[in-house]
């Protein structure tokens, strides 16, 4: 049985093979006498636990009023491993169950869908609220929803604000996250969505505290009635932090539906923004949701054309179907040209606006935190499996354009199974995931469970990254993902050890790569990209790629592969050969996995469904760390 390939870059030699750290040790403090136990005084994360942060539920409107009939309790049932059955009458569960889940349920008149069901009394009373109620009563849930949307997202203004009713839906979701949390098991966290799209670009942000019921119920959540703008957001958010005493940040969505605002370098009121604004942006939102459902935002071909793997499940159509993307709107809307765009903007303000860590996760409206190809339940609960071609077919973005002609349309062919969150901690529980968060000590994965991790420091050797306390050295004499580096030593420059395992349910690891960006002589930045590990003992070559692709073992006809390319586990040491300690850089890591079959795959073999030509049928899902940033001192 194979057990790693073990890639040593910067022109070092490949070594003998180990297996990846899975549960890791820390930095011990010597107080007092020695101690024979070395474990005492451990203070780092051991573990990683994987969630999901972005999941709504039949308590939001776009999800409740158009077919998800399914509670957030259901939702935190799927999530801690239960079977459910879907609503579309389907039945499901997880081949695992997460550690912990985020029920981020739009703002904008939480819980109207599920008002409505129940003819709540004061819905009733309202007259808004009765003449929707009355709609879907009717059987007309599709016009219902329409006028919500024409008369309330549309207009920027509340149709119904009724703080009685925002108030007791909101309570009623509080109180069903509490239940289902289990300190040690499982973590439930109290969030909302923040859905502002100015001029129908996706700015939405998922706020997530890190408190329990009884401080998240003084505050009522932010919507865009209440203002489209981040820095308003930032606004309620250091409000809830005075009143309370609690701690809450906010998680920008994938950025490309946003048409360059995302990233924009000028604030909403159209100023360029400044190191006030700078530090605000990375006080409140440390960390970005680079993958999601909605494609995946890391790297464009456009903007990284030596980057062979950039091409992933791009959207790069348009907005929300009213404007068609221009080139000129990319760089603010990927995370490695976003970072790449902090650096430059470190230079001119003294201070990092997009200083961030990354995650992934699913922005399912289903309920159904699925984000395993072959367990793929569909963007929202209209498409589950078994709706035929509609499954397909729906406009999740549709051409609105007066004179459209399709061509920012994306269809729901074009989704994703969605993505996950990894989590470095030392337990599982509110306080511990959320630091985590807040530290940036997180990684990406496109929907599968690789255990990955990454230091950078002055001193490593060689033979760190193959010793058994291998993070124990990492965190005494370096930084994890999500670290800053600074004041470099005379002659050294960063060195890098990483670890990464397969998903135990999963393919085995094709590559492990190291993504640097860094600003040159001009204080234009630039990026380059490194392979530091190889499975199946492939050779890097002259220009730090393996030397060959690592095979393929898909079969279409029957939506199977196998692990007999690829490694199980793999490992590098790296050490920057290019280094220049007055410039500013970052470095992080990617992993590639082997070819695996998509969801549409799976449904023409599963289902027999017909796929549209266009459809992809094969990928390689991947993992992206936070960064490791250096700055030169002064």
């Amino acid at each position: 049985m194979k057990i790693a390939a073990i890639g040593l870059c910067a022109c070092l030699a490949s070594t003998t093979a180990i297996a990846a750290d899975v549960s890791i040790t820390e930095d011990n403090v010597n107080i007092g006498a020695a101690k024979y136990s070395p474990y005492l005084y451990r203070g780092h994360p051991t573990q990683v636990f994987w969630g999901d942060t972005h999941l709504h539920t039949s308590y939001s409107t776009d999800a409740g009023m158009i077919g998800n009939r399914l509670p957030p309790d259901t939702a935190l049932r799927f999530a801690k491993g239960e079977k459910v059955v879907s609503s579309s009458g389907v039945e499901a569960r997880l081949i695992q169950p997460l550690d912990f889940l985020v029920v981020a349920d739009h703002a904008e008149n939480l819980g109207l869908a599920v008002m409505i069901e129940e003819s709540d009394a004061a819905l009733l009373r309202d007259r808004w609220g009765k003449e929707v109620h009355d709609l879907v009563k009717a059987g007309d849930s599709y016009g219902a929803y329409g006028k919500w949307g024409e008369e309330g997202v549309a207009t920027g203004i509340n149709p119904m604000p009724n703080v009685a009713l925002q108030r007791n839906m909101w309570e009623r979701l509080i109180d069903t996250v509490e239940i289902h949390n289990e300190p040690g098991v499982f973590t439930s966290l109290h969030a909302f969505e923040w859905t502002s799209s100015p001029n129908v670009k996706n700015l939405h942000r998922v706020v997530l505290f890190r408190d329990d019921d009884d401080r998240v119920k003084l505050v009522l959540p932010f919507s865009a009635y209440d203002s489209e703008d981040p820095e308003d957001l930032w606004n309620y958010l250091e409000g809830y932090e005075e009143r309370t005493g609690g701690q809450v940040l906010a998680i920008p969505h994938n950025g490309n539906l946003s048409n360059g605002l995302m990233f924009d370098v000028e604030t909403r009121a159209g100023e360029p923004i400044d190191a006030a604004y700078a530090k605000r942006r990375m006080r409140w939102e440390p960390i970005y949701e680079v993958t999601q459902g909605k494609g995946d935002g890391e790297a464009h071909p456009f903007l990284s054309p030596e980057d062979e793997f950039a091409e992933f499940h791009n959207w790069d159509k348009g907005d929300f179907g009213f404007e068609a993307k221009t080139p000129e709107m990319l760089p603010n809307e990927y995370a490695r040209s976003a970072l790449k765009l902090g650096l430059e903007q470190q230079a001119a303000l003294g201070i990092n606006p997009f200083k961030f860590g990354m995650i992934g996760s699913s922005d399912s409206h289903t309920s159904l935190a699925g984000t395993r190809e072959e367990n793929y339940f569909g963007k929202f609960s209209g498409v589950e499996p078994g709706t035929g071609e509609f499954r397909y077919d729906d406009d999740v973005v549709s051409d609105r354009r007066p004179d459209g002609d399709g061509g920012v349309q994306v269809k729901h062919w074009e989704t994703t199974a969605g993505a996950l969150a990894g989590v470095w901690a030392r337990e599982n529980t509110r306080k511990a995931i959320w630091d985590a968060m807040a530290r940036k000590e997180v990684y990406a994965s496109t929907g599968t469970r690789p255990v990955l991790r990454v230091f950078a420091g002055w001193s490593f050797t060689e033979d760190d990254v193959f010793k058994p306390d291998f993070a124990t050295i990492g965190y005494a004499s370096g930084v994890p993902m999500g670290g800053d580096m600074t004041a470099a030593p005379e002659g050294r420059a960063p060195k890098l050890m990483v670890r990464a395992l397969r998903d135990p349910n999963g393919a085995n690891l094709d590559r492990i790569q190291i993504v640097k960006g860094w600003l040159d002589a001009n204080g234009v930045s630039q990026e380059r990209i490194y392979d530091v590990a190889c499975s199946d003992e492939r050779a890097i070559s002259d220009n730090n790629r393996c030397d060959r692709p690592v095979g393929d073992t898909v079969d279409l006809n029957t939506a199977t592969y196998t692990n007999t390319i690829g490694e199980a586990a793999l490992a590098a040491y790296w050490e920057d050969p290019d280094f220049d300690p007055s410039s500013s850089a970052f470095y992080y890591v990617r992993i590639l996995e082997i070819p695996t079959p998509t969801w549409l795959a799976y449904d023409r073999v599963k289902l027999g469904s017909e796929i549209p030509a266009e459809g992809v049928l094969k990928h390689q899902e991947r993992a992206y760390t936070s960064p490791i940033w250096y700055t030169p001192e002064g």
